[in-house]
């Protein structure tokens, strides 16, 4: 593997941070690699994306308005990014780690008879050969896994494994042409969009998120969920807090659920543990609310309050509605 090819998922040209974290690494890895980092961006609003996407560290984004991407399901799309990897020569394709993620990257991997990693927190590259890492086995285990296939691998990534930065702005934008003889039936009726009332805590700016020292289920809904509602955040969990049965494990951060990056996070009753640690390390600001100054989180917060959550968080809450209504 040499160059490097990021599938950008998108709706009508709004897409997630993830297109831009991936962006960022394709970059790095390609020059490890010695090769070219490109993207492809595909459907309605393709064309505006890419715009968007100059002001990463690409070499070429490449773009069709193909109308067919949005009438049918799939197979355009990887039709498109099988083209784009044939033509680029040996690849690594980077794909977000979402539900239309997955379902890309198996097919795209069965088309290049590519190895498929899934599900991976980072790069290494040895002896020319690109090694993903990954969580498995609920995280009690760290993988490396090496591509048997030295041209073609196809990796997804989880959402804010990496830090998106922008930079370079010397991408050139070509249109793709439409693959040739090429016919599709599974068509796409409609779309349902059902709305969960939460924010997703990938894209939440702040995140409030509650540990063993909460004590049991109640205080996600009586006591942090105000304050997340009053900050325009959602509410997360640590790992502990999901195994005692309090919260679904879709609100566990950290090494074996989810990987935030918010502009502020606030860790109410949590010890901070390593595993912790790597599902929210980037935040911007880092607030940490325990009884216990020596607890590891206070190592690397960027605040460390020492009290009773049951009181302070309340009164955030007021101070923060408060402000809000004066402002």
């Amino acid at each position: 593997m040499q160059n490097v090819i990021v599938f950008v998922e998108h709706k009508s040209g709004q897409t997630r941070k993830v297109t831009f974290e991936l962006a960022t690494e394709a970059r790095k890895l390609a020059d490890t690699l010695g090769g070219k980092a490109y993207a492809v961006v595909l459907g309605t609003g393709a064309s505006t994306l890419a715009g968007q996407l100059t002001k990463y560290p690409l070499d070429t984004i490449y773009t069709a308005e193909d109308a067919d991407v949005d009438k049918y399901f799939l197979d355009p799309i990887v039709d498109y990014v099988e083209a784009v990897a044939k033509t680029a020569g040996p690849s690594l394709v980077l794909v977000p780690n979402t539900m239309l993620g997955r379902d890309v990257a198996g097919r795209v991997a069965a088309r290049l008879q590519a190895g498929l990693t899934s599900d991976v927190t980072g790069f290494t590259t040895e002896g020319g050969k690109v090694v993903s890492v990954a969580p498995k086995l609920q995280g009690s285990t760290i993988t490396g896994c090496a591509f048997k296939n030295t041209e073609y691998g196809v990796a997804t990534v989880r959402p804010n494994a990496f830090e998106a930065q922008a930079g370079g702005g010397g991408a050139q934008v070509s249109a793709l042409d439409k693959p040739a003889g090429k016919s599709y039936a599974l068509v796409i009726e409609n779309e349902v969009e059902e709305a969960s009332g939460e924010m997703g805590l990938e894209e939440a700016p702040v995140v409030i998120s509650g540990g063993r020292g909460l004590g049991g289920p109640d205080p996600f809904t009586t006591l942090l969920k105000p304050l997340a509602d009053a900050l325009g955040g959602a509410v997360g969990a640590s790992r502990a807090a999901a195994d005692a049965g309090w919260v679904p494990y879709s609100l566990q951060i950290g090494q074996t659920g989810k990987i935030v990056s918010p502009q502020l996070y606030i860790a109410a009753g949590i010890s901070g543990a390593i595993q912790h640690k790597v599902g929210m390390q980037t935040a911007g600001t880092i607030v940490a609310i325990n009884r216990d100054a020596t607890v590891p989180i206070g190592e690397f917060a960027d605040l460390l309050v020492v009290g009773d959550l049951f009181q302070i968080v309340p009164e955030l809450t007021k101070m923060v509605e408060g402000a809000k209504a004066h402002a």
